[in-house]
């Protein structure tokens, strides 16, 4: 295992660019494939272009997410308990396992509130035991635990087909999350994973002869700057200082949130990204002692989200390519035509890993290729539910080798792609392995 990790962790750290030049390779990619589906040069720059705006609200979610979750994490109660927490290893496999399964456990409950939980205990993992164990490692535990997302309560095509009025009920009506996210296969699925991931990162570490790779130092700096505030005594602050330093403000407003939530989840609804943002809005404010640090937290978290916003609507214009040529439509087509009723579910799976390197959207993977596997599994007469799910499980598995999502979680642990792309590369093998029988046999 240790001799695959070090091929795969070389490669990555010799020929694996920023996450930026993906983005430019897959564009390039996309876009001379498309000039070979037939379409000319300025059809493709057409389709790239419309799509390039496509996920703005997304990416707004997906910052609010990243800000607000890292404003909550540098609160003081949530602090000390991600610290106290991050003490409670004594080695470095217990570290590793108990990182793993944090990310798995909150991934499962929303994939947005995983991966900064996650990231978070990485990160403190990384301050609180730095020097004796491999940083990198850990946080590519923790980005392996991001597998079952898809599979869990916040699983995006899983709760869309749940939903009344979804885009393809004509063809297979509402389909419940007890045959989806709670049958006994994807619960099994869930629990193999839960003991093969943690397993195969332990022995992914170095020999303990081996030199280990800390937090770097700069990352320990911005940590110590951002904790480090003037205080001013009452009787030095002007009448609108005493505002900013009041607690009363921020928590009235995390008041507001908090109680709007009750009455939300009461009248049953149910757990989305708009729910978390809220959710890391309203403690975060609640939590914090006054305005002023919660800005400070908050402008923390807006910078390491650079990623995010310059990347995002590259991707979308890979996704308009992709959807308005039908070139993600022909990938899944190419698997589904050599399937049966057996087989569908690990071809779709396949070609759902696939179709994820340049559609890393669940909601917008299912757009596109929803509706070729509902009707291939119609005419083989395959289990729906069971083909839903293998694209779900698709759509997560390439995660382990596609940016897209790594780049909110490696701005709060002050890593390259290239510092975890190789541990997640035998992640991609392992999982691949355990979902595939698990779709044939279960």
């Amino acid at each position: 295992m240790r001799f695959i990790t070090k091929l795969f962790t070389r490669v990555a750290e010799r020929y694996l660019p920023d996450a930026f030049i993906f983005v430019f390779a897959l564009t390039l990619v996309v876009y001379i494939l498309g000039l070979l589906k037939g379409f000319s040069p300025r059809e493709v720059l057409d389709f790239w272009g419309n799509g390039f705006f496509d996920l703005l609200a997304f990416t707004t979610q997906a910052i609010l997410i990243l800000v607000t979750g890292f404003a909550l994490a540098h609160t003081p109660l949530i602090n000390k308990g991600l610290k106290a927490f991050a003490r409670i290893p004594k080695n470095e496999i217990q570290v590793i396992i108990a990182t793993t399964l944090v990310m798995m456990v909150c991934s499962w409950l929303s994939w947005g509130f995983g991966l900064i939980a996650g990231a978070i205990v990485a990160r403190e993992m990384g301050i609180v035991h730095r020097g004796k164990i491999h940083y990198p490692l850990v946080v590519a535990s923790s980005y392996a635990g991001f597998l079952v997302w898809h599979a869990g309560y916040g699983g995006a095509i899983p709760t869309l087909i749940a939903t009344p009025g979804h885009f393809l009920e004509e063809q297979i009506g509402v389909i419940s999350v007890t045959e989806t996210i709670f049958a006994p296969a994807t619960l099994i699925m869930v629990v193999v994973l839960m003991i093969v991931i943690p397993i195969a990162m332990v022995m992914m570490r170095p020999k303990a002869n081996e030199p280990r790779v800390s937090l770097p130092e700069s990352e320990i700096i911005k940590e110590e700057v951002a904790s480090a505030t003037e205080e001013l005594s009452i009787k030095d602050m002007t009448p609108a200082e005493r505002i900013e330093n009041s607690r009363l403000v921020p928590i009235v407003l995390g008041a507001l949130g908090l109680l709007w939530l009750v009455s939300y989840f009461g009248a049953g609804g149910a757990v989305t990204i708009n729910i978390v943002i809220m959710t890391f809005f309203a403690l975060g404010l609640f939590l914090t002692p006054s305005v002023n640090k919660y800005i400070n937290s908050f402008t923390g978290g807006a910078k390491s989200s650079y990623g995010i916003i310059m990347q995002f609507p590259f991707y979308a214009g890979i996704m308009g390519i992709m959807v308005s040529t039908g070139l993600a439509a022909d990938i899944a087509s190419a698997f589904v035509s050599v399937a049966n009723e057996k087989t569908l579910p690990v071809l779709g799976f396949i070609s759902a890993g696939v179709v994820n390197m340049f559609v890393p959207s669940g909601g917008g993977q299912w757009a596109v290729q929803g509706p070729i596997m509902v009707d291939a599994a119609s005419q083989l007469g395959a289990d729906m539910a069971k083909v839903v799910m293998a694209v779900a499980w698709g759509d997560a598995w390439t995660n382990m080798i596609q940016p897209f999502w790594t780049l909110p979680l490696l701005a709060i642990a002050g890593l390259g792609i290239r510092h975890i792309m190789g541990y997640t590369a035998v992640v991609l093998i392992i999982s691949g392995i355990v979902l595939s029988l698990g779709l044939l046999i279960l």
